[in-house]
């Protein structure tokens, strides 16, 4: 029976921990690992001139580490950086504000017609 036990995690664990969650309201935005987001933060607002997305989500990770983990993921889903926390894609502007917040750091995602 263990060893049925130990096949099994072996088998469907990687799964699980490879398993990516996204920022809700966005499309095909990751959350890095190590973040949680805030309860009734992601809102979303349709207008006539484009969309507006926002959420945010806090953690105890480095800003410098959320900062870098993104510099590095958002170019390979077509987002090209415009500026410090900035990206642009297809007339849309990304903001990722980061900072500390008590052990760790918050960011604040905002998505916005270019």
């Amino acid at each position: 029976m263990r060893v049925l036990l130990i096949l099994v995690l072996c088998l469907f664990a990687p799964g699980l921990q490879a398993g990516e969650r996204y920022v809700p309201g966005f499309e095909a935005l990751p959350l890095m690992a190590g973040l949680e987001i805030e309860p009734g933060s992601a809102m979303v607002f349709d207008k006539p001139g484009g969309r507006i997305v926002e959420a945010a989500a806090t953690g105890a990770v480095p800003a410098a580490r959320i900062r870098s983990w993104y510099r590095e993921a958002l170019p390979q889903l077509g987002w090209r950086p415009a500026g410090e926390g900035l990206f642009r894609r297809e007339g849309e502007m990304l903001s990722l504000a980061v900072g500390k917040s008590g052990t760790g750091a918050r960011v604040a995602f905002r998505l916005y017609p270019q």
